[in-house]
């Protein structure tokens, strides 16, 4: 019998054992992801020998890895048909946590307050992770190599190794038998087993039984070509990852080959998964190194603005069990977060210029996350190109404008693309500040979400087109445009030194509550409405930012009136018979209170519905006497 060498493991090395079996993994299943990850290697070994024509034992056999519990006897049997080890092997690959990554790896544990999970692996002590379930583990390994003979390794993962060649045939491969501890006996319950293996394994390329079943059904479509592939097969496949009764809107499959290596095969689902026009912690893609998941729901391979993304990316330039640290450090990944940007802002617009019912469906389900691509300065371009709104130009709420056809509708020799905010279209068509628009034939859009604004300002200009707030335009500068309506009445100069004497009462009545009373040239059916200061915020935003603080107070603005308005009009002509007449005063505050309303600065309308039925209450009287007369 062939002589057996025993190894005794470094003080270290048992200090890093002890670490691994009862400390290091949160989640004890990863022993069976990092077992299978090494037996898919063999395989993949002993398949490039054979490509290149080595000569191997046992060149018929099927390239499988096999997973058979043993519950009467509580062993666990992991057996591959790969590359397998010579004596000298088995000693170097499963030594290599008595190397010299053994301090680095203490260091980061214990210094760094590491999650273990995510670190092992890094330093070649991913198979000792077998330790956190076994008692004891046991491996017979054949090299494919003819002139190699078999090899027995047994270790409990305590003091040390044993090591000897065996005189007796062995099949090519190798076999681990795990004996597996009392208290994990879960670990023999084969529903158990193929969960495990679905979770983190079910990718690899290699067909992998647990006891003659092949759980491993889902092919990996990712590592396929794209030209291969039917559109049956995607749907299937998303089915499977994401649980979706319904079929993805879209499929993006990227291969890449520079400047990263990596493939990726990613969804557009038909329907949001965003709670409250964001996500929760619960998006980003499944991240793969070699067919083997590493992290689900990676968030630093896409931006949140593209978190309705479902999908994976598999690459073979990451180590295994790659940190989050260093995850996210990693150049590699910012280099594909980078191209998957590229690549979907690319896809989504040739949906939008190929299949406009498609890309309305996409931005009706998507729009409110997506518009957070506002940050993404470098993809400025092809975002701005995505967004969609409603307009004036439309006469329903449902239909949508992308800002290149807004231009392509723009009167000659305009400058801006001009856009108002209101939580709804009925709420817009009573904005006074529209009316001017509405007059000269301008399209104005329509901005529904409060993040909108803060889009739009951050993206400033469309092409040569600055977008601006109907509420920061000078009607000054819209003189140019002709009115589509009729002429309007005008003042007689007298009667306009009248109404600034009225508007400068006005004023005093309102004191500190307003910074200037003036007339509009900007109304045309409304009597009046406030206005903020030229460079000053919209109303929409400056009422986000008050609810952002907790901030009740209203705001000092313009209260414009417009003079040509029939109320006008009467006030001027009650001004002009008397003014200290107190109805100037009801009027004033009247007329300040309900602009107040319209704008939604007025907390309490109170007063505001008794002076109301104090008004009908005098009008109503004047009415029946008028008509009695």
């Amino acid at each position: 019998m062939p002589a057996t060498e025993t190894h005794a493991f470094q003080a270290e090395t048992r200090k890093l054992l002890n670490i691994i079996i009862h400390s290091i993994y949160t989640n004890k299943e990863i022993f069976l992801r990092e077992l299978i990850s090494n037996a898919s290697d063999a395989l993949d070994k002993l398949r490039f020998e054979m490509s290149r024509g080595t000569e191997i034992i046992e060149p018929e056999k099927d390239l499988e890895i096999r997973i058979i519990p043993d519950k009467e006897n509580k062993v666990l049997t992991v057996q591959d048909t790969g590359m397998g080890m010579s004596s000298q092997e088995i000693v170097d690959n499963l030594g290599t946590i008595a190397k010299s990554g053994t301090e680095e790896f203490l260091k980061q544990v214990s210094e760094e307050n590491q999650n273990p999970d995510n670190i092992i692996g890094q330093f070649g002590v991913g198979f000792y992770s077998v330790f956190m379930v076994a008692k004891q583990v046991d491996i017979t390994s054949r090299s494919a190599r003819p002139n190699d003979a078999p090899v027995f390794w047994t270790s409990d993962g305590l003091g040390g190794y044993e090591v000897r060649e065996l005189s007796e045939e062995a099949p090519r491969g190798t076999r681990i038998d795990i004996h597996v501890g009392e208290e994990h006996s879960e670990y023999l319950d084969e529903e158990r087993l193929k969960s495990i293996v679905k979770k983190h394994s079910n990718f690899i390329s290699f067909p992998i039984y647990i006891n003659e079943e092949k759980v491993n059904t889902i092919p990996a479509l990712w590592k396929e070509s794209k030209f291969t592939i039917q559109k049956e097969q995607y749907d299937e496949f998303y089915r499977f990852l994401t649980l979706d009764s319904e079929d993805p809107l879209d499929t993006v499959h990227i291969s890449v080959d520079a400047p990263v290596q990596f493939n990726s095969l990613l969804f557009i689902p038909k329907k949001s998964t965003a709670m409250f026009e964001t996500y929760s912690s619960e998006w980003g893609l499944d991240l793969y190194v070699h067919r083997v998941l590493i992290q689900r729901r990676n968030q630093d391979l896409i931006p949140q603005y593209l978190g309705f993304l479902q999908g994976v990316v598999d690459t073979e330039d990451l180590p295994l069990n790659l940190s989050r640290e260093s995850i996210q450090e990693s150049a590699l990944i910012r280099k594909i977060n980078s191209t998957i940007c590229k690549q979907v802002l690319s896809r989504l617009e040739k949906i939008a210029s190929e299949d406009p019912e498609t890309y309305e469906t996409f931005w009706k389900e998507h729009g409110k996350v997506f518009k957070l691509g506002y940050t993404d300065f470098a993809n400025r371009d092809k975002f701005v190109e995505l967004l969609r709104f409603n307009s004036s130009h439309f006469s329903e709420a449902e239909s949508l404008t992308s800002l290149a056809d807004y231009v392509q509708r723009m009167k000659p020799d305009q400058k801006e693309i001009y856009y108002v905010s209101g939580p709804s279209r009925e709420n817009i068509a009573g904005n006074p500040h529209l009316e001017i628009f509405s007059s000269k034939g301008l399209e104005v859009l329509y901005l529904f979400e409060p993040i909108d604004e803060f889009m739009l300002q951050a993206v400033g200009s469309y092409k040569d087109y600055a977008l601006k707030s109907v509420e920061h335009v000078d009607p000054k500068d819209l003189e140019e445009f002709s009115s589509e309506e009729g002429q309007e009445e005008q003042l007689s100069s007298e009667e306009e030194a009248d109404m600034q004497k009225l508007l400068e009462k006005m004023k005093g009545i309102l004191g500190d509550r307003v910074t200037e009373v003036r007339a509009s040239k900007r109304l045309k059916n409304s009597p009046a409405c406030l206005v903020n200061a030229q460079d000053g915020v919209t109303s929409q935003m400056q009422k986000v930012m008050h609810y952002l603080n907790k901030d009740s107070s209203i705001p000092q603005q313009i209260l414009e009136i417009n003079p040509r308005h029939p109320l006008s009009r009467n006030l001027l002509k009650v001004y002009r018979s008397n003014p200290e007449d107190k109805f100037i005063q009801t009027s004033t505050e009247q007329l300040f209170e309900t602009a107040l309303l319209m704008a939604g600065y007025l907390s309490d309308p109170h007063t505001l519905v008794s002076r109301t039925f104090n008004l009908l209450e005098n009008a109503s009287q004047w009415y029946t006497e008028a008509r009695s007369l």
